[in-house]
């Protein structure tokens, strides 16, 4: 006889999901919150830069990408009313002042000389960045009560993923100096040093917490 009294499971067998994800509603729109601030900076530089760098081909590029970033903090904005019954503009905040810094860090680079230090902050420092803490984001969300988000950061990380690939493309055919490695090397390691101060993009833990390994000091 088939039992029938048993509560039948929320998925189907081969469907091994879990409902809750590691973020609550409360994180989500925080993250969520940093992001947007995140991508309008990156729209905002990248649009300044369209105007003043010499070389038309980056000029093209950099003008279709801005538009990238315009588009993901939208998706971003629209996500947050959902997330949080408040203003969206009231989320739309940076982590710490630690970004706020490396934010201006990047922008710094005003000179039409100075188009490698304008690419590799962004394709070799914020991009990566981003993609992290995105893939973070969306591998450790509930697949289930956060589908939308999972949806929007799927978007967004096609588009990241073509244009870190353009944009090292650009930066390797501007470098073709011991000089100008030297300059895009400095350059890097500068706001890499500013980006680990902030702790990534959403602040730290934006790619998980550190010692959640269980690794001890001495078992290293």
């Amino acid at each position: 006889m088939v039992e029938t009294t048993r509560p039948r499971k929320a998925f189907a067998p081969w469907d091994r999901r879990e409902l809750p994800g590691l973020f609550d509603v409360e994180e989500t729109a925080r993250r969520v919150g940093h992001y947007k601030w995140v991508e309008t900076k990156l729209f905002e530089a990248l649009g300044g830069w369209v105007a003043t760098v010499p070389e038309m081909d980056v000029k093209l590029k950099l003008g279709t990408h801005c538009y990238h970033h315009a588009w993901h903090a939208d998706l971003m904005h629209k996500r947050l009313p959902e997330l949080r019954e408040m203003k969206p503009e009231r989320l739309t905040v940076p982590p710490n002042e630690e970004l706020v810094a490396f934010i201006e860090a990047m922008t710094e680079p005003e000179a039409a000389e100075l188009t490698i230090e304008k690419l590799v902050g962004v394709y070799r420092v914020l991009i990566p960045h981003k993609i992290a803490a995105y893939t973070y984001h969306r591998n450790n969300t509930s697949t289930i009560t956060d589908a939308p988000t999972i949806r929007s950061l799927d978007l967004m990380l096609r588009d990241e993923f073509d244009d870190w690939r353009d944009g090292e493309m650009m930066i390797q055919s501007l470098i073709t100096t011991p000089d100008e490695v030297r300059r895009a090397a400095e350059h890097q390691a500068r706001l890499e040093e500013l980006m680990v101060a902030a702790g990534g993009i959403a602040g730290p833990g934006s790619i998980g917490d550190p010692h959640e390994s269980g690794e001890s000091d001495s078992g290293r």
